[in-house]
C-alpha cells in the first residue's frame, strides 16, 4: 500500500484549448486625429422633472489637409463622443494649404461668432486660441494668424472656423484682373463676351 501511495501521482491539469488564443497584434494606428473640444450637460424638462444628457463637440482631422467637426448628444459622455466623432467623419472638408499656411485670408460668421484667418510666414507657428487652435492643428496648418471676434460660444466658434476654412481657394482657382487669367477665368470671360455680342 505504501508503494501504491508513492507511485500514484495527482493527475496533471491539461490546459483546455477550446478557445484559440488571439495572436498578439499591435494596436491599430488611428487614421484620424480625434479631439474633444467641449462636453456639456444639457437638460430636457419633462413632467417628472429634468432629463440630463451629454452633448459633445468633436473635431477630426488627418493632419494633412482634411478636417471636420461634429456635435452629438448621448446618455453618457462616451456615447456622445462616439456619435459626435461619427458625425465629424461624415462632414469632413479639404483645406487648401500652401507651404503649411493658407493661400489667402478668410473670414466667416456663424450666429454671433466671427472668425478671421490669415496666412503667416514660416516659423510663425499657430497664433490662435482655444477651439480655433485645435481645429487648425488637426487640419495640418503649421503657420497661421487668427482672431476670434464676437461670441465666445465654443460650438459657434468651431462652426465659424470650419466655414472660414471652406471659403479658402487654392491659387490655381483665383480669378485675376490681369490678361493672363487662369483657365476658369478665361472661360468665364469668353462666356460673358458671347452674351454681350
Amino acid at each position: 500500500m505504501a508503494d501504491q501511495a508513492t507511485t500514484t501521482e495527482a493527475p496533471r491539469r491539461v490546459q483546455s484549448d477550446r478557445r484559440p488564443r488571439r495572436p498578439d497584434m499591435a494596436p491599430e494606428e488611428k487614421q484620424f486625429d480625434e479631439r474633444t473640444l467641449h462636453i456639456d450637460r444639457v437638460a430636457r424638462v419633462v413632467k417628472g422633472g429634468r432629463r440630463f444628457r451629454f452633448r459633445a463637440l468633436v473635431v477630426v482631422g488627418d493632419r494633412k489637409n482634411k478636417v471636420g467637426i461634429g456635435m452629438a448628444k448621448g446618455a453618457d459622455v462616451t456615447a456622445a463622443v462616439t456619435k459626435a466623432t461619427d458625425v465629424a467623419k461624415k462632414h469632413m472638408i479639404a483645406v487648401p494649404l500652401y507651404k503649411g499656411t493658407f493661400p489667402h485670408e478668410s473670414e466667416a460668421k456663424v450666429s454671433g461668432a466671427k472668425i478671421l484667418l490669415k496666412p503667416a510666414s514660416a516659423g510663425t507657428g499657430l497664433i490662435a486660441g482655444g477651439v480655433v487652435r485645435t481645429i487648425l492643428e488637426v487640419a495640418g496648418v503649421s503657420n497661421a494668424l487668427s482672431k476670434s471676434l464676437g461670441s465666445t460660444n465654443k460650438a459657434n466658434t468651431a462652426y465659424a472656423t470650419i466655414a472660414a476654412l471652406a471659403q479658402l481657394q487654392p491659387a490655381s482657382k483665383w480669378v485675376t484682373r490681369r490678361g493672363d487669367a487662369t483657365k476658369p477665368a478665361k472661360k468665364a470671360a469668353a462666356k460673358v463676351k458671347k452674351e454681350e455680342a
